[in-house]
């Protein structure tokens, strides 16, 4: 997961372009010549890696000093990347997923393929490279020549010329997302996109108007941070932070609809925003119960800022966006804060409590906190989800029609996958090495 996560962050580091490692890693094009680094002890023969190969058995064969890759019966391609040791212990997986002895890789043998390093991948993660791979195939193969070509590429960051997928129609009905962080995703940093036109200022200017109201509003003050002002302010925040995605993609799904076409990928992306939220609310509300004047002022700001939003987002999604990106920046900045409260807090303090405190189980479970999950985990975990949420709206801001959901593009996250599968393959080799020089 933390992998898939760099590269997004790659993404959405300037909130404008993408990381050409990823974005340029899978695009249509005829198939070309692969190729890899010659090495010294290349023999001049041909070696095959199966004692008794079938007519669609790969094999591999040395050519005027470079390693070449191919099926048998067709032309040999040099490869760029790979060297001979890799290639074998690639063949050799492949060989033994390989259940109906085709010579081709079809996604219930991808995925045992990917089993194989489990300790590099989540259950979660093969199972979305599986259905992926089997919707870009449309429920087909790949043979072992081509897949290697892949891989070769993949290695090399080279734009591929053979994609692995013959389009991006799963990203209409594939998303997952896993909720449980690692230490390191935890560690968020603050961050702020410049307005670039008009709109962007007008955005901002709005958010920054809408936070002193609501910092009012909740008797928020950026010292002397209490329990109850904390409650006060992430349950009142929380029921209207769940308004802007599934306006969005109600939007979306009614424009989809009309138009008779894909949406890209992001109506389902928002739907889990919206409900992600909603998972925030659950949690507060378990460790305080908000009283009937509170609640009638939930409901009156949610009409009202729900009206306003799908009035705003119907003329201009990309100002909603954007408005949204600053309201999150605005969040994270908040739950730092809370975070820092908390941890700072001397022994003995009610804010201490919050470090030993166990969070609700319905926290627990979601973000996967652990038996002894504490509020303050609790606290890392809903920044590290409003930190995407920022991320995310400031980069369907800069999307153009037609574009496929980069959080949710399947080329580039099973390229990704690829990645970690043929790295893990070459650190294994250079661990062999190692330990026979030793």
């Amino acid at each position: 997961m933390f992998a898939a996560k760099e590269a997004l962050q790659a993404f959405t580091k300037n909130a404008r372009t993408a990381s050409p490692m990823y974005r340029a890693a899978l695009r249509p094009a005829a198939r070309g010549a692969l190729s890899t680094n010659a090495t010294s002890q290349v023999p001049s023969s041909v070696v095959n890696w199966n004692s008794e190969p079938c007519p669609n058995t790969f094999s591999t064969q040395f050519v005027r000093g470079f390693a070449t890759a191919a099926p048998m019966g067709t032309v040999s391609r040099p490869l760029e990347k790979l060297d001979m040791a890799t290639v074998g212990k690639i063949q050799a997986e492949l060989g033994q997923v390989d259940t109906n002895e085709d010579g081709r890789l079809d996604a219930d043998e991808l995925s045992e393929l990917l089993k194989k390093h489990h300790s590099e991948f989540t259950n979660e993660e093969i199972m979305e490279a599986r259905d992926m791979f089997y919707a870009g195939r449309a429920g087909g193969s790949i043979s072992f020549a081509d897949f290697i070509e892949v891989l070769d590429k993949i290695a090399a960051e080279n734009k591929l010329d053979h994609p692995i997928l013959n389009g991006s129609c799963s990203a209409e009905y594939i998303y997952r997302k896993n909720h449980h962080y690692t230490n390191e995703e935890l560690q968020i940093e603050l961050t702020h996109v410049p307005p670039q036109n008009m709109r962007d200022k007008l955005a901002y200017n709005a958010v920054k108007a809408v936070r002193g109201g609501f910092d009012m509003a909740t008797g928020w003050q950026s010292k002397g941070i209490t329990k109850d002002m904390v409650m006060q302010r992430v349950i009142f925040l929380e029921t209207i932070a769940a308004v802007p995605g599934f306006v969005a993609a109600i939007v979306r799904h009614f424009k989809s609809l009309r138009r008779m076409e894909r949406d890209g990928g992001l109506l389902q992306l928002f739907l889990e925003e919206a409900n992600n939220e909603r998972m925030h609310l659950l949690s507060f509300i378990k460790m305080k119960n908000p009283g009937k004047l509170f609640r009638g002022a939930v409901i009156v700001s949610q009409f009202g800022f729900g009206t306003a939003f799908l009035t705003s987002y119907a003329i201009s999604p990309k100002f909603c966006h954007r408005f949204v990106g600053y309201v999150e920046e605005e969040a994270c900045s908040t739950y730092t804060k809370i975070i820092d409260a908390i941890e700072k807090a001397p022994e003995g303090s009610e804010l201490a409590e919050w470090r030993t405190e166990k969070a609700p189980s319905i926290a627990v479970g979601y973000w996967e906190l652990g038996e002894h999950g504490t509020v303050l985990d609790l606290m890392y975990a809903v920044r590290a989800d409003e930190a995407e949420h920022r991320d995310v709206n400031h980069v369907a801001t800069e999307l153009k029609l037609g574009q496929t959901n980069p959080y949710n593009d399947p080329e580039m996250k099973l390229s990704i996958a690829l990645r970690k599968y043929v790295q893990d393959v070459m650190s294994r080799d250079d661990d062999t090495k190692v330990t026979a020089t030793a």
